[in-house]
């Protein structure tokens, strides 16, 4: 049996809105991953950019579970010598949520050039309001709702 290998011009592309409210950011980011690769697709090719777009409305509405709100920091280095910043996840989940949210997905993504195309098609907002009605995205449910 060979090998399936999709072409270029095979390719089709959907809309997904996804809406964050109570789900856990785990759950969340790894479905959302999935979908931006196309591992949702039967046409599934590791090697190609060939998932859908995705955008997440109420970013604010996003759990975490257990103590991670207090446990958990965000962590990035400026690049100067002692420029190690950390952020606790209780003030960049008030403050940007979307930007947790982002880092999330970007960190399930394949770390390289395929992943940083696929980081693209994912569009982030804190609340109800989005840009792309012209696209008339495809309301997703996904599981794992607390």
């Amino acid at each position: 049996m060979k090998t399936f290998m999709q072409k270029a011009e095979d390719k089709s592309t959907k809309w997904y809105l996804v809406d964050a409210t109570s789900m856990p950011l785990g759950r969340l980011a790894s479905q959302v991953a999935a979908i931006l690769r196309g591992k949702n697709k039967p046409e599934f090719t590791p090697n190609e950019l060939c998932g859908d777009h995705v955008i997440i409305i109420n970013t604010d509405k996003v759990v975490l579970t257990g103590n991670k709100l207090e446990d958990k920091y965000y962590r990035y280095h400026t690049g100067y010598i002692g420029g190690l910043k950390e952020i606790q996840y209780k003030t960049l989940m008030r403050e940007q949520s979307d930007k947790a949210v982002m880092q999330a997905v970007k960190k399930m993504l394949p770390k390289n050039s395929l992943g940083r195309r696929m980081l693209t098609n994912l569009r982030v907002y804190k609340d109800d309001k989005y840009e792309q009605q012209a696209q008339k995205p495809e309301v997703l449910n996904l599981e794992g709702r607390r």
